[in-house]
């Protein structure tokens, strides 16, 4: 890394973790030269790269100082989704979750890549394989060497990303989602309070509703990923008992954390004594030349709760997470064994056999090739199709773009309108607990391309076109009508 850019982030650590609040005035060029012992051009480029990111601003003769920062969310206690729509049944996140369901067309919604673009002949075979390899050998045994090899195997993985995890630490679930809430359960208590993103998956927002927790909401930039200025500002405000963030690939947004902001995030938990749930079920399909490491390679202390998935990047159905559970992997298990049905063991055999027979890496250098060029194709017929002031920020991965909509379209009135067309949108409502984002969408492009894709966006397109246009002419009605 350029020196600047170390310089840089060293500055932006410190605004991160209240070490310099804002306004406070940065060493001038000349005591920063000296004190780090570079030239004054390289504290001016680092000081010119915190301005663009906002952390600092310049004030004529006087230097550089910390920019104000917004205070972050009061402590919101997640509210029911009753109390936002009179009845229950026609609440936007239920009306999503039927659209799925019922649409000819759930792909652009949809939360999962398509089956097309994963090897499921040979984790078929694999699956057989272990099926008939149980069916001679007690259940018990079975289970136990199953959970072990797979165990290893994602300990193995770890040492690929710079992290070493005792194989103990790892437990298996049903799933990543299972693993979270695992996780949430045992790190709180009904009355809570937890840091959480905004935006933020659905998901998340409904397992703090069910467990009865208050949650925190820190803003999530889709360039630069969580804002660690809020939440150091949030650790210090409310007694946060746990934080459930996407440091990789964050969902909807795309944004992942460099390795520095990583590195700062998991410092400033632990002075605080807070524990991570890192959701990181995204990360192996990072299209960098350089995987993507987890915060986990940072903690020191045991407190990154590590949860990962294969449903995202080889076995989309199998239904197969874990968590990498520092500290808490003993309670973790214990609480897994209470509440839990424990993970299908054909699907552990047949993924254990894949990662060790399987070449797992080449399938992942070929998915993220496919999904970077699926990415493009979308984000053309996103410029092609959709109105003039449409936005969306390019992901370093994933399978999701975040569009925002221009003025005048409203994303709930597009869904709705798309879903008479039988096409089925993610409106950017559902992932703030109040509701927020109400001109953002969310769109899958995680499936072969193919004519049908295409028409969908054309369509899609020409119904936010029409939407813009009645909002235009309800403008000039209302002009008119005061006149």
């Amino acid at each position: 890394m350029k020196r600047y850019l170390q310089l840089a982030a060293e500055f932006e650590n410190l605004i991160a973790n209240g070490t310099l609040e804002p306004g406070v005035r940065l060493p001038s060029v000349r005591q920063a030269s000296g004190s780090y012992r570079v030239s004054p051009s390289t504290v001016f480029q680092a000081y010119y790269t915190l301005e663009r990111r906002g952390l600092i601003v310049a004030r004529p003769r006087s230097g550089y100082f910390v920019a104000s920062r917004p205070a972050p969310t009061k402590s919101l206690t997640i509210v029911s989704r009753r109390s936002i729509d009179e009845d229950d049944d026609d609440s936007l996140v239920i009306r999503f979750m039927q659209a799925q369901r019922r649409c000819a067309y759930p792909g652009l919604g949809s939360s999962e890549p398509s089956a097309q673009l994963f090897p499921f002949g040979r984790i078929s075979r694999s699956l057989t394989a272990a099926t008939r390899r149980m069916a001679s050998s007690r259940n018990a045994l079975s289970a136990g060497k199953a959970e072990a090899d797979l165990r290893r195997q994602i300990a193995l993985r770890y040492i690929v990303t710079g992290v070493t995890v005792p194989i103990d630490e790892v437990v298996v679930t049903s799933g990543a989602l299972d693993a979270l809430i695992l996780c949430l359960q045992v790190l709180t208590r009904p009355g809570d309070t937890i840091a959480i993103e905004r935006p933020a998956f659905h998901a998340v927002q409904d397992a703090v509703q069910r467990l009865h927790l208050k949650a925190v909401e820190i803003p999530v930039d889709p360039h630069r990923g969580l804002d660690l200025g809020a939440l150091a500002q949030t650790l210090r405000q409310h007694p946060v008992r746990a934080c459930w963030f996407m440091t990789t690939l964050h969902q909807p947004t795309g944004a992942t954390l460099s390795d520095e902001r990583k590195e700062a995030l998991v410092r400033l938990l632990a002075k605080h004594g807070v524990p991570l749930i890192e959701d990181d079920v995204f990360r192996e399909l990072h299209f960098g030349l350089t995987p993507a490491c987890p915060a986990k390679r940072f903690d020191s202390k045991g407190l990154v709760l590590h949860c990962g998935s294969f449903s995202k990047s080889l076995a989309p159905g199998l239904r197969l997470g874990w968590v990498a559970a520092g500290r808490y992997a003993a309670r973790i298990e214990h609480a897994r064994w209470l509440t839990m049905a424990p993970a299908s063991v054909p699907a552990q055999c047949a993924i254990a056999d894949y990662l060790e027979h399987g070449d797992y890496d080449r399938l992942l250098r070929k998915l993220r090739r496919d999904l970077a060029s699926l990415q493009t194709r979308m984000v053309a017929a996103v410029v092609r199709y959709f109105p003039q002031g449409t936005s969306v920020v390019r992901p370093p991965g994933g399978f999701f773009l975040w569009v925002e909509l221009p003025e005048g379209v409203e994303a709930v009135q597009l869904f709705e309108m798309a879903k008479a067309h039988e096409i089925a949108i993610a409106p950017g409502a559902i992932f703030s607990c109040s509701c927020e984002f109400r001109r953002h969408i969310r769109l899958n492009y995680g499936r072969p391309w193919t004519p049908d894709v295409e028409e969908e966006m054309h369509t899609l397109g020409m119904l936010a076109r029409r939407a813009m246009a009645q909002q235009e002419t309800a403008r000039h009605a209302g002009r008119e009508g005061a006149e």
